[in-house]
């Protein structure tokens, strides 16, 4: 599950709105909760949630920004040696939180489902992060000396949302040593030349 949000400077009716967005969202979906049970979930008056967010849209595009901002900050935590070792980190981070009890998919790919038009604001917003993925793989894989940094970033991009897909729908435990047999697969065969 996403992480309680943080970001400062908030007013704490603010971070309570959008930690309670956050729960429910990803809990319950975007489009099944509505305003009014957010208002009374996070302890505020109407007024204050609109002050803050003048409408439900902008709750969304501030929860899709916030987990942007978590997962950029995970991924700056983890520790590796180098960057081939950084990007089985990425993977292997993932495959643990998508095998916690409380997973349920991953926020962005949850949220584009209820969100299909590509020029919405909240799908700008997960573009944004997909970018910011993408980018991060790719940095890594040059840094790592990949021939072709673009395509296995978005070889990489394609494991990691399949990835997502199957902790939540499949056995949340079996897909780990599968993707990191899949990962090694892309950037060991682009290292060393092969077709992939």
């Amino acid at each position: 599950m996403p992480a309680k949000t943080s970001n400062a400077p908030k007013s704490p009716a603010r971070s309570r709105v959008l930690d309670t967005a956050t729960r429910l969202f990803y809990t319950e979906g975007v489009h099944s909760v509505g305003i009014d049970r957010i208002i009374a979930e996070a302890g505020v008056a109407k007024a204050t949630f609109y002050h803050h967010f003048p409408a439900k849209d902008a709750l969304v595009q501030a929860y899709i920004e916030e987990q942007t901002r978590m997962q950029r900050e995970a991924a700056e935590q983890l520790e590796a040696d180098g960057p081939r070792e950084k990007l089985l980190a990425v993977f292997d981070h993932m495959g643990r939180v998508g095998g916690l009890a409380d997973f349920r998919g991953c926020p962005f790919i949850n949220a584009a489902a209820e969100y299909p038009d590509p020029a919405h604001p909240v799908r700008r917003s997960i573009e944004d992060y997909r970018t910011w993925f993408r980018e991060l793989m790719r940095e890594l894989l040059t840094e790592a000396g990949d021939p072709d940094a673009e395509r296995t970033a978005d070889l990489l991009m394609l494991i990691r949302d399949g990835l997502a897909v199957a902790c939540d729908l499949d056995d949340p435990v079996a897909p780990r040593p599968l993707v990191r047999d899949a990962v090694l697969r892309v950037i060991g065969g682009a290292r060393d030349g092969a077709e992939v």
